[in-house]
């Protein structure tokens, strides 16, 4: 009875832990993932530089080519035109770089048509007036570059690209007049605005010229 009894004990030790391990290893385990860690599909977004509302209310994303001439130019040209050559704006300025009349008449170009409808002669005349004003404001440049006017790091780029907004002649009153007097467009674009935006490239490649023409 005793060598009986301890082979049913035995015998049922062996089932209950047979039993027990058969039902720890075929087990689902459910494990919850909280709401907060699930990975969403479709909601990513590319930002490019400065894909934001900026200062003058208006969303400016631009291509960044780089921080010399072509990245510098592409730039303004995306602020003033989205870069679209054929483009006239409701006060008559025309094209990528969007130039006035009187400008186009300065740099030797006589018939606005023609120019919007010429991409090459656009990039010209904006080399060309970058020449220019670099001759008109080479002892501003050379007097305030590196310096800062209410807080806004001067830069030869900087003073060139409020000269296209607002003419070599008012960036030198901004300058002269520390600040002071900051003009803008009818557009609400100001010379400090640009100083600021288009700071910090090098176009050191265009060589300021005198009275220079297309």
């Amino acid at each position: 009875m005793k060598r009986w009894i301890g082979f049913v004990l035995h015998l049922a030790m062996i089932v209950i832990l047979t039993s027990f391990g058969s039902y720890t290893m075929t087990k689902k385990v459910d494990h919850k993932v909280p709401d907060s860690l699930k990975v969403k599909m479709g909601i990513e977004t590319l930002v490019l530089q400065d894909s934001v509302y900026d200062s003058e209310n208006s969303l400016v994303t631009p291509p960044f080519l780089g921080n010399a001439y072509n990245g510098f130019k592409e730039a303004l040209a995306f602020k003033e035109s989205q870069g679209r050559y054929d483009v006239v704006n409701t006060l008559g300025y025309l094209g990528k770089y969007q130039f006035g009349k009187n400008t186009l008449k300065l740099i030797g170009v006589y018939d606005p048509d023609s120019f919007l409808n010429d991409a090459k002669l656009q990039e010209k005349t904006f080399e060309i007036n970058i020449a220019r004003n670099k001759w008109i404001l080479r002892r501003d440049i050379k007097r305030f570059n590196g310096k800062r006017i209410r807080g806004i790091k001067i830069t030869e780029s900087g003073i060139l690209a409020a000269a296209h907004l607002a003419g070599a002649g008012n960036v030198k009153k901004y300058l002269r007049s520390y600040g002071q007097n900051d003009v803008a467009d009818a557009y609400g674009s100001s010379i400090s605005y640009y100083m600021r935006k288009f700071a910090g490239y090098d176009i050191s490649e265009i060589p300021q010229k005198r009275n220079a023409k297309v």
